[in-house]
């Protein structure tokens, strides 16, 4: 019964005020007038309006109308036109077209009618030799490109025979310890023709190294290879908590990637600036955006205090976004995010070069939006999420598995992972035009809400010092801490619906999954403890201690084309020519740099 008066308020206030209420406030047009009195408003009365499957009562705002929002809460009006546009609203300044500033319908003219995304899928598991034959049935099935999931010591910088390694190697991605097993890990697959994506972040520019010295060993040049390592620190004390060394001196390893990557491997990129983990952590779609477009801000800061172009390393930096569930959201945040890096890198940096201006981004569909409850419902979300990546105009898009809140996929359900991607692009049509979405009124006022909000909380984060500053203030995390709050509310009181969670419910059984044993970890120790037995341990020392003596130096400013005689990465490749573990090379690192411990947020 408590639900009665907001009911009759709602219908009543219709009744006494139609166009008012249709148009939720918003000045209508004399024919928006006339359809919502003659058409709309008979229609509501007689048929009340309610979000699809919401509990009785819930969704009502204060004065008892019915609210409509998406996953992150944003209000949604019942119809879009001409008039939700600015008034000096132009095809030339808002949209242009694709190709050209501000690039809000794609940086590529002809979209994927020239060449489709990369179908990048996402694996690592138990041993590199385990995952080599994961890797090989993926290119054989069609897969564009590798992406790499390192298992949870190496993510920590540990090897796998260190205590704090137990019962973790091989478990969430592929063991790594040494160049052997990056050799191993890519054995018969040739790296100047396969892009390669590693997400790894604290010891990215050891692994980075072991990819590189491969390669060479290969025959590769390096002005020649492709490919991306993650490399965003700052996401890490945001939201996914895999850090080893404080902010400062971690964001000096960064940089030195960056001076490293421009002048030998101008081919490949150096960071991957990471909205994902942010979004999997609890934000709202703006919230992701605007974080994760703001670190890249903070990351092009530091690289020109060191002395570096921005047209030089510009060109080099990549992003990673999350895909979730609501469709015209995660479209208008990827249309939202294009134009945002080109006011940005002309604006704000001054950056001359187009290349500069573009942004590239890789897309993964939400793994926090698949549930262990009825797994193959897993495969309709991906879908779906991944359309949405395409639409927004992704360079590369990986899909998760239906199985992954499960365990990790199974071959089929990688299989299946890829197959959608390939349905999308060779069945539904939708690569056969630019931006088939591009002056839809609720996309492009949903666009321009993204941009705007996102500028909105860049003012925030300039009066607070920049992204450093407010991490270590625990601003962001705050801030996603009440989206993930705000969200979970929502799903309990059935505001929000999860097929198979809080509605349509099943009794069912578990399916099969991927189990990995502890064999991975006795098989990876006994694998180091004969390499420690037959390199040259005192050539390793000397790397080592010439990597300690570089971290300690301040970087000086590359001059005459030539990197900073302090940049840690040729010191770190030595050591990895010299077979010198990950928990060796970053224990030499924790030795100058200290670790963090992550103040409490209250």
């Amino acid at each position: 019964m408590a639900d009665q008066p907001n009911k009759k308020k709602s219908q009543g206030a219709l009744a006494e005020d139609p166009v008012s209420e249709i148009f939720e406030g918003r000045h209508p047009s004399e024919s928006e007038k006339d359809w919502a009195g003659q058409t709309l408003s008979p229609a509501l009365q007689k048929a009340p309006e309610k979000p699809i499957g919401a509990a009785s009562g819930t969704n009502l705002d204060e004065n008892g109308h019915t609210r409509f929002t998406t996953i992150s809460g944003v209000p949604i009006r019942r119809l879009y036109t001409q008039a939700d546009l600015p008034a000096d609203w132009k095809y030339e300044q808002y949209l242009n077209y694709p190709g050209q500033p501000p690039y809000t319908r794609g940086i590529h003219a002809s979209g994927y009618r020239g060449r489709l995304w990369t179908m990048r899928q996402f694996s690592g598991f138990a041993s590199p030799e385990e995952t080599n034959e994961r890797y090989k049935y993926l290119l054989a099935h069609g897969g564009g490109g590798l992406s790499v999931a390192f298992d949870l010591p190496t993510l920590m910088g540990y090897d796998s025979d260190h205590p704090a390694s137990e019962g973790e190697v091989g478990k969430c991605g592929v063991a790594i310890d040494s160049l052997e097993d990056m050799e191993i890990l890519f054995s018969g697959i040739d790296l100047e023709k396969t892009t390669v994506s590693m997400t790894i972040n604290s010891p990215a520019s050891v692994l980075w190294a072991m990819y590189l010295v491969v390669a060479e060993k290969q025959g590769a040049d390096w002005k020649k290879i492709s490919g991306t390592i993650q490399n965003d620190i700052l996401k890490e004390y945001i939201a996914q908590k895999e850090y080893i060394y404080p902010p400062a001196p971690s964001m000096r390893l960064v940089i030195d990637t960056f001076e490293f990557g421009s002048k030998f491997t101008p081919r490949f990129n150096t960071i991957s600036i990471s909205g994902y983990h942010i979004r999997e952590a609890g934000s709202t779609a703006l919230q992701e955006l605007a974080f994760t477009i703001y670190d890249g801000v903070e990351y092009v800061e530091w690289a020109r205090r060191r002395g570096l172009d921005v047209d030089e390393f510009g060109p080099r930096l990549s992003f990673f976004f999350n895909s979730h569930n609501d469709f015209f959201e995660e479209i208008a945040k990827f249309r939202a995010a294009r134009k945002i890096w080109y006011r940005l890198m002309k604006d704000r940096f001054g950056a001359k070069q187009q290349r500069t201006w573009l942004m590239r981004f890789h897309t993964q569909t939400a793994g926090v939006s698949l549930t262990a409850q009825q797994p193959m419902n897993n495969i309709a979300r991906v879908a779906i999420q991944a359309l949405a990546a395409v639409l927004g105009g992704t360079q590369s898009l990986h899909t998760d598995s239906y199985d992954e809140a499960l365990a990790l996929p199974t071959a089929e359900a990688a299989r299946i992972a890829l197959r959608t991607q390939q349905i999308i692009a060779y069945e539904s049509g939708v690569s056969q035009t630019v931006d088939p979405l591009g002056g839809s009124y609720f996309v492009e006022k949903f666009t321009l809400d993204m941009e705007n909000g996102a500028f909105d909380y860049f003012e925030k984060l300039d009066a607070l010092g920049g992204m450093v500053k407010a991490i270590e203030g625990g601003y962001p995390q705050k801030e996603i801490a009440e989206a993930s709050y705000q969200f979970q509310r929502a799903v309990e009181a059935k505001e929000k619906i999860i097929v198979g969670v809080n509605d349509f419910t099943i009794e069912e059984q578990q399916p099969e999954t991927l189990y990995i044993g502890e064999s991975v970890g006795r098989h990876q120790s006994d694998k180091l403890k004969k390499l420690r037995a037959r390199r040259n341990n005192t050539e390793l020392q000397r790397c080592l201690d010439a990597l300690k003596r570089a971290a300690a130096q301040f970087p000086a400013k590359p001059q005459d084309g030539h990197i900073s005689p302090a940049n840690t990465m040729p010191y770190i490749v030595d050591c990895v020519r010299a077979y010198a573990t990950v928990g060796e090379i970053c224990d030499a690192l924790r030795t100058v740099y200290g670790t963090y411990e992550e103040v409490s947020i209250t």
